[in-house]
């Protein structure tokens, strides 16, 4: 079979699906891809299901050798890839041979690649996924959770069933500052009147301390004067406060229960633009309605 084997792994580079569903009364989290519409690209180029397993590269770092010939597809962040040193385009389909080497710099647009192979990365699969988590020791070649480890083997074995480039006008647009719609949630009306105002009129900053379990905001701190809560169920991308006021917009591999209030959720969409930005970047939060945010998805999503 043909397959590429890991020579350098870099900091975060791991086999990620679309996650696990109907588990959390369990106490197992979702996982999956950050950004899931960069991961249904990657697939929809090599005509895969859309959730397939694929490589999610974050920040760069990742060396790997090509061990026989075959179609691969990228999508997501630009992270300087380049093919025996010819610079690679992200977003389109790109073929290897034998004993070529791809490799991912670091970031120059965005913070996520995602690399598809034909028919998806092989991994066990554990509730009906191979996404990895290592907090829990879940998912990933090993089944344990691990990371991409050097001499780890991402092999396939058929032709794809399609080759074909992300049409120019459905790229996402990672250029841009983001701006992340947000549902408000039924604890909204606990933060004070200033918090509502700061939340949505003032940008907020990436902070370094983030991870696939949540992504620091730092800004205006916001002061919830609401009644006291107990622990609840925790949706992906609800927008917890704790104590210090400055959010915690919780991701993939967040904690399947919480006690912090939430400001609300973000929409889907706005999770994948959110797992682009870089530490130091601007965000803004964009208050939006179930109803305007369901339309917009299915205008993006991919078919």
């Amino acid at each position: 079979m043909t397959a590429l084997i890991v020579e350098k792994a870099g900091p975060q580079a791991s086999v990620q699906d679309g996650g696990r569903s109907g588990v959390r009364h369990l106490g197992l989290t979702q996982g999956g891809a950050l950004d899931w519409l960069a991961q249904h690209w990657a697939n929809w180029m090599l005509g895969n299901e859309l959730n397939a397993a694929v490589v999610e590269i974050t920040l760069g770092g990742l060396h790997l050798e090509c061990q026989g010939e075959g179609w691969l597809a990228l999508a997501g962040a630009d992270l300087g890839a380049t093919l025996d040193g010819q610079s690679l385009e992200v977003w389109r389909p790109f073929r290897v041979a034998h004993g070529q080497r791809l490799r991912f710099a670091t970031p120059r647009l965005g913070a996520r690649a995602y690399l598809a192979l034909p028919g998806g990365v092989q991994a066990p699969l554990l509730a009906g996924s191979c996404a990895t988590v290592q907090r829990e020791a879940v998912g990933g070649l090993d089944g344990q959770g691990s990371a991409l480890r050097v001499g780890d083997r991402l092999a396939w074995g058929d032709e794809p069933a399609a080759v074909r480039a992300v049409p120019a006008a459905r790229i996402p647009d990672l250029f841009s500052p983001a701006r992340l719609e947000l549902i408000l949630g039924a604890q909204a009306g606990g933060f004070t009147g200033q918090s509502l105002f700061d939340a949505f009129n003032r940008a907020w900053t990436v902070d370094a301390r983030s991870d696939r379990m949540g992504l620091r905001l730092t800004g205006e701190a916001l002061r919830y004067s609401g009644p006291g809560l107990i622990s609840e169920g925790i949706p992906l991308g609800a927008v917890q406060v704790p104590p210090d006021g400055q959010p915690i917009i919780l991701l993939n591999d967040r904690q399947t229960i919480g006690g912090y209030p939430r400001l609300g959720a973000l929409s889907p969409l706005a999770v994948a633009r959110l797992a682009q930005c870089l530490p130091g970047e601007t965000v803004q939060l964009w208050p939006q309605v179930a109803y305007a945010a369901q339309q917009r998805h299915r205008q993006i999503a991919v078919r």
